[in-house]
């Protein structure tokens, strides 16, 4: 465990870390959140429980990929701007290039390699690894019956199919209104199929792309599902530069590689111009996150420092939480499927309760798991 002050680490360990991340965190932001936690809370002790709790409340109140923001806002409290910049850049790009490099099978060769076999095994452990981190977060966001009873809400309400963000919302809201009718307390906490459709000398086109990638990645709050519709919106019907079954191949290449779900954009950017397309809808779609986290930097202490404004930052922590658990749940619905899946998602938890190894560990073990049972069955 690392001695150093926080935000006087070299920024070196921090690109280190976030590129291992960034190669195995497989199963969307709920999953890289979970890891998160077990790499600089529980192994490394880099940050607080409580700290990590308010980062992860803090980023779903900006647009843009919550996890890949949660990362950005972690480098920067390691290693100040240059661990912001290298812990962005090191998450994003293993999974960038996979996918540009599936991309250039896809156009090539008009499929992908599969990959839902190593999936098989990968997902019930990442399932393990997320209920881990929920069961380690819970007495840190959970501080009273109040705010246990918010997330049981918050919980409903998402899966009744009310929308993430008004979820966080409700869930500030309440909390703070909470907050101002009772008395302050002593104890109060401070703390396809087809070559590249446009041509690669076109700067136009390019341009283009990059401003509407840009436009999605400033504005877009929400899941992958929302990321699909801005997607078929801007470059299905309103420019019609790829189909919807490219769009559908997109968004599928997103979701089974590791890292942040937006590389859809870098697989979109390389079906339309080739390398340099991939290259520009990947800067932009995530530029915008690095500008939104370098400002949340001045913000986020300054929450804790005043009462009501520290009881909006418990009241997120606790929707956010339930959040979490709701998207996990649905995860494990269609991961934990046998006999088979469901060992691998218990071993991995009995393990994560009684030793420290590494989370690569059991995605490696996992990925092995389902490859072998491919090749059986």
């Amino acid at each position: 465990m690392s001695q150093e002050p926080p935000g006087q680490a070299s920024w070196r360990e921090v690109a280190l870390l976030f590129l291992k991340l960034g190669t195995i965190a497989f199963g969307g932001p709920v999953a890289h959140t979970a890891m998160m936690r077990d790499e600089l809370v529980r192994r490394r002790g880099w940050v607080s429980d409580q700290r990590f709790v308010d980062l992860m409340g803090a980023t779903n109140l900006i647009p843009g990929p919550n996890s890949t923001e949660l990362a950005i806002h972690l480098g920067f409290d390691r290693a100040r701007w240059r661990g912001l910049i290298a812990a962005g850049v090191c998450f994003i790009l293993p999974a960038a290039l996979m996918v540009t490099g599936l991309a250039w099978a896809y156009v090539t060769y008009g499929h992908t390699p599969a990959v839902e076999g190593i999936l098989y095994g990968i997902v019930p452990a990442v399932i393990a690894i997320i209920a881990h981190a929920l069961i380690g977060l819970l007495r840190t966001a959970i501080k009273n019956i109040w705010l246990g009873v918010l997330a049981v809400a918050a919980l409903a309400a998402y899966l009744l199919g009310v929308n993430e963000l008004l979820v966080l919302a409700a869930g500030a809201l309440l909390a703070g209104a909470a907050r101002m009718l009772r008395p302050p307390s002593r104890n109060q906490a401070h703390g396809i199929l087809a070559a590249p459709l446009l041509a690669l000398g076109d700067p136009g086109q390019l341009v283009q792309l990059f401003t509407t990638m840009l436009k999605i990645g400033a504005v877009l709050y929400g899941s992958g599902y929302v990321l699909l519709a801005f997607l078929r919106g801007d470059f299905v019907e309103r420019l019609g530069w790829i189909t919807e079954q490219q769009l559908i191949d997109a968004v599928s290449i997103g979701q089974v590689t590791p890292g942040p779900v937006f590389t859809t954009a870098t697989f979109i950017g390389y079906v339309i111009a080739g390398p340099i397309g991939a290259f520009l809808a990947t800067v932009a779609i995530f530029l915008p996150s690095f500008v939104f986290v370098g400002l949340l930097t001045k913000l986020t202490d300054k929450l804790r420092s005043a009462a009501w404004t520290s009881a909006l930052l418990d009241g997120v922590n606790a929707a956010a939480l339930a959040l979490m658990a709701g998207v996990s749940y649905q995860l494990g619905l269609t991961a934990i499927i046998d006999p088979l899946t469901a060992a691998i998602a218990l071993l991995t938890l009995a393990l994560l309760w009684k030793t420290r190894l590494n989370s690569a560990w059991y995605i490696a073990a996992g990925a092995a798991i389902g490859l072998a049972h491919t090749l059986l069955t």
